[in-house]
C-alpha cells in the first residue's frame, strides 16, 4: 500500500496543418491573413470563426464593416456572444494519473465533446495500491488509519488471490484474464489509477467551471483545479474570462457558451 497524489499531464493538443490553412486562404483570397494567437488551438478557434463571415479583411464582405483585430478582441467577442460551437473544433488531450475509481466514475458522466481511455483492471493485476485521502480525512488520525490498514488487507488478499489462482504459474492469457477481472470485485473504489481523456474547449470550460465548484466532490475538485491553472497559463485567450475566487472555484461570466 501506498500513499500517492493525484496528478495532471497535458500530453497532447490540436496542431495546425499550415500548408493546408494557407491553401484555403489563397483560395478565399486572404493569402495575407495571419493571427496572433499564441497556441493553435486559438488560432484554428479564431480561423473557423472568420471562415463563417468571411471576415479576413474588411471589404471581402460586403455586410461587414468591421473585422476585429486580434486573437484576444476576436475570442473574446466570440465567448460574449456565446458561439460556443466554434470551440469544438480544437481538443486537449490529458492524462490523470494516481486517481480513484471514484474519480473515474465521476469524470465519464461528461459525454458531449469528450472522449476517454481508461487502465482496465480487466488486464491490469493489482499489486500495490495507491490511496490518496481527500482534506477532510487527512488532519484525522483515526480515519488516515482506517484507511490504510483497510487498503493494506485488501492488498494484501489480491495477492494471496494472485498466488493461490496461480496466476504465475502455466495459465493462459485469456484465463488470466478472467480470473483478474474476478480479483478486481475484492478492490477498494479509492484505488489510484489512470484515465485519459480528451476534451474540446467549449466541453473543458464548462467541465472546470461544474466541477472546481465548492459543491464538487473534493478530488474532482483537486483535479480540475490544477486543469484550471494549466489551461489559464498555456490558452490565455480562450481562458481569459476565467478567474479563482476566494472559495478556490474556477468562475466566469460567460457560462455554457
Amino acid at each position: 500500500m501506498r500513499r500517492v497524489t493525484p496528478k495532471v499531464f497535458l500530453v497532447g493538443s490540436t496542431s495546425i496543418e499550415e500548408q493546408g490553412m494557407a491553401d484555403y486562404l489563397s483560395h478565399v483570397g486572404a493569402p495575407e491573413w495571419t493571427s496572433d494567437a499564441s497556441s493553435s488551438p486559438e488560432k484554428l478557434t479564431e480561423f473557423m470563426g472568420r471562415l463563417c463571415y468571411k471576415s479576413w479583411r474588411e471589404g471581402m464582405n460586403a455586410n461587414v464593416t468591421k473585422v476585429r483585430k486580434g486573437n484576444y478582441d476576436y475570442l473574446t467577442n466570440v465567448i460574449e456572444s456565446r458561439h460556443g460551437a466554434l470551440f469544438e473544433h480544437a481538443v486537449t488531450n490529458w492524462v490523470f494519473a494516481d486517481v480513484s475509481r471514484v474519480f473515474t466514475h465521476e469524470l465519464v458522466r461528461h459525454r458531449a465533446g469528450v472522449a476517454y481511455s481508461q487502465e482496465s483492471l480487466r488486464f491490469v493485476r493489482l499489486t500495490d495500491l495507491g490511496l490518496w485521502l481527500p482534506e477532510e480525512a487527512q488532519n484525522t488520525p483515526w480515519l488516515v488509519s482506517l484507511f490504510e490498514r483497510t487498503f493494506k488487507n485488501l492488498e494484501d488478499l489480491q495477492l494471496m488471490l494472485a498466488t493461490d489462482l496461480q496466476l504465475d504459474g502455466d495459465i493462459k492469457f485469456k484465463d488470466k484474464k478472467i480470473l483478474t477481472s474476478l480479483m478486481r470485485r475484492l478492490a477498494p473504489l479509492g484505488l489510484a489509477t489512470t484515465i485519459g481523456a480528451s476534451f474540446n474547449f467549449r466541453s473543458l470550460r464548462h467541465i472546470i467551471e461544474l466541477r472546481t465548484a465548492e459543491a464538487a466532490e473534493s478530488e474532482v475538485r483537486f483535479v480540475f483545479g490544477e486543469v484550471a491553472k494549466i489551461c489559464k497559463k498555456r490558452w490565455t485567450n480562450i481562458f481569459a474570462d476565467f478567474s479563482q475566487n476566494e472559495k478556490g472555484e474556477w468562475v466566469t461570466e460567460n457560462r455554457k457558451i
